[in-house]
């Protein structure tokens, strides 16, 4: 052994250099080897009326999850989904969230699909000052310190596809949709938009989730042939409707649906033929031409199988866990106190295209999508923003206040 600054060393120094190196050895392996994982708390409907919709989005929270931990997960501690059924049932999603946050420890939630089901589940959120990303597009009148909003406000897909709706189809028009808060809402800043700008409603139906029976809904379509209609429905009720529309004679040609929960996943169950040229906007379709979100699907596909098709809620869960574990690697730590200032200012490359946190309100900015169902199941894009779209989930031509108690007045607007 030799001195680096000339002789032999002494017995001692060389006891004492490996007695640190064997000291080395032993932090290493104690810290290294037996570091905790870091869980992440998963809330999706796997059973009821929700799960066609939901479960999917569950394999993308897990691609995303492995991505990262292929690529040193969180300063080297592995990301652990935990995975709760929330039965289609906001109360009892609330009481997983509950669950997962006092009993399992994670560091942060994905889910929800509703409107009901996120409210449920803010109000156990904000209880524990812990963090929920919310993946789906919604009414908006809501933002709060303790979720990041991935999907879309009405300024990036409601208002803008009503519209484009009315500027190519015609003025008159007919609302339907689901008796619960994103339905009620979501009509309610339609009909604003659309009566402000010479359009005339013709009528206007909600529908408790789950509902099979359409026929009603899809009579009084074929009598009144509006231009185009507004869909809000969400869940299965979407299958039964264009069967209703479809036996009454109604196409596409006819009188063609907007819908706002209609995706790429639905199209598949439904059938291609049974929503063929109808239309639905989001801030992502899988048909998007760019080589980041072409080997994002090829990517999906290697671990999930090669027919399975993606859809806006899907990558807007990836995305996500995504701004998350950028986040946590940016500032060195999962810790919900530090991390949210971190996450407020977060901006990534994702397959739609560039989105980055807005710092105010904790939406995105991204770009908005319309597309008209094809009949292989994908969508073609008929219109797209220039660029990524200011999230406004509270719509500029009212105030916070009265927003607000426009909200609380809405018939069907609590969870």
């Amino acid at each position: 052994m030799k001195n680096l600054f000339g002789g032999k060393p002494s017995l001692r120094v060389a006891i004492s250099i490996a007695v640190a190196l064997l000291a080395g050895a032993l932090l290493y392996s104690q810290t290294g080897r037996t570091r905790p994982n870091i869980k992440i708390g998963v809330l999706h409907s796997l059973t009821g009326t929700m799960a066609s919709s939901e479960s999917p989005l569950v394999d993308a929270v897990r691609l995303a999850m492995e991505e990262a931990n292929q690529s040193g997960g969180v300063n080297g501690r592995p990301i652990e989904m935990v995975v709760a059924d929330c039965r289609s049932d906001a109360a009892y999603c609330a009481q997983q969230a509950e669950k997962l946050i006092t009993r399992e420890g994670v560091q942060a939630l994905f889910g929800c699909w509703t409107s009901a089901c996120r409210k449920a589940v803010k109000t156990v959120v904000e209880k524990h000052h812990h963090l929920l990303f919310y993946p789906l597009q919604y009414e908006g009148l809501e933002h709060s310190p303790d979720i990041i909003y991935t999907g879309a406000t009405p300024s990036q897909q409601i208002i803008p596809m009503a519209l484009w709706a009315l500027r190519h189809q015609g003025k008159r028009f007919y609302l339907v949709g689901s008796d619960y808060i994103f339905p009620r809402t979501a009509n309610l800043i339609i009909k604003d938009v659309l009566l402000a700008q010479g359009g005339r409603l013709l009528g206007e139906r909600y529908l408790p989730l789950g509902t099979s029976d359409m026929r009603a809904v899809a009579k009084e379509i074929a009598v009144q042939r509006p231009d185009f209609v507004l869909n809000t429905l969400n869940g299965d009720s979407n299958l039964h409707f264009f069967r209703a529309l479809r036996k009454t004679g109604i196409g596409a040609a006819k009188v063609p649906v907007f819908s706002t929960s209609i995706t790429e996943v639905g199209l598949g169950e439904m059938g291609a033929d049974l929503t063929k040229g109808h239309y639905a906007a989001w801030n992502y379709f899988q048909s998007l031409d760019n080589a980041g979100n072409k080997a994002f699907v090829a990517r999906f596909r290697q671990r999930f199988g090669r027919d399975r098709v993606l859809d806006d809620p899907m990558v807007s869960s990836y995305t996500g866990v995504m701004l998350w574990v950028d986040a946590a690697r940016n500032q060195g730590s999962a810790d919900l106190a530090s991390l949210k200032p971190t996450l407020a200012q977060e901006t990534m490359i994702a397959p739609q295209g560039i989105v980055a946190v807005d710092y105010d309100t904790r939406h995105l900015w991204q770009k908005v999508y319309i597309g008209r169902a094809r009949a292989d199941g994908q969508f073609e894009i008929v219109w797209q923003s220039a660029q990524p779209v200011h999230p406004a989930p509270f719509p500029f031509y009212r105030s916070y206040a009265e927003w607000l108690a426009v909200q609380q007045a809405l018939p069907g607007a609590k969870p």
